[in-house]
């Protein structure tokens, strides 16, 4: 689940991205796509799925039942909505190639 906000900071506007339980084998693909898109990730956190007050900042020692929330800035939202459209994608894709060997 994504959403945008927008923020501001010192004069300056900032928006923001919400990315909501993102699948943990392709966080480092999404961190590394994050920035070389001139935006940062504000803040990672990890959610337990079973309790809503187990929340970490940090990776946990086992990470099974946990969601992953992200929160992405950028000067600019072009490339927020550019990062959306390659993570969209990405799960598209996969999701495919999962049917596929699945059949």
């Amino acid at each position: 689940m994504l959403k945008n906000n927008n923020l501001r900071n010192y004069n300056n506007r900032y928006s923001r991205m919400e990315m909501k339980n993102v699948n943990k084998d392709i966080i480092d693909w999404l961190e590394e796509i994050i920035e070389e898109n001139n935006s940062r990730v504000e803040h990672k956190e990890w959610k337990s799925k079973y309790n809503n007050y187990v929340i970490y900042d940090y990776e946990p020692f086992c990470t099974d039942g946990f969601d992953i929330n992200i929160i992405v800035t950028s000067i600019d939202e072009a490339y927020l909505d550019f990062i959306k459209y390659l993570y969209e994608e990405k799960i598209n894709t996969i999701k495919y190639l999962n049917n596929c060997i699945g059949v």
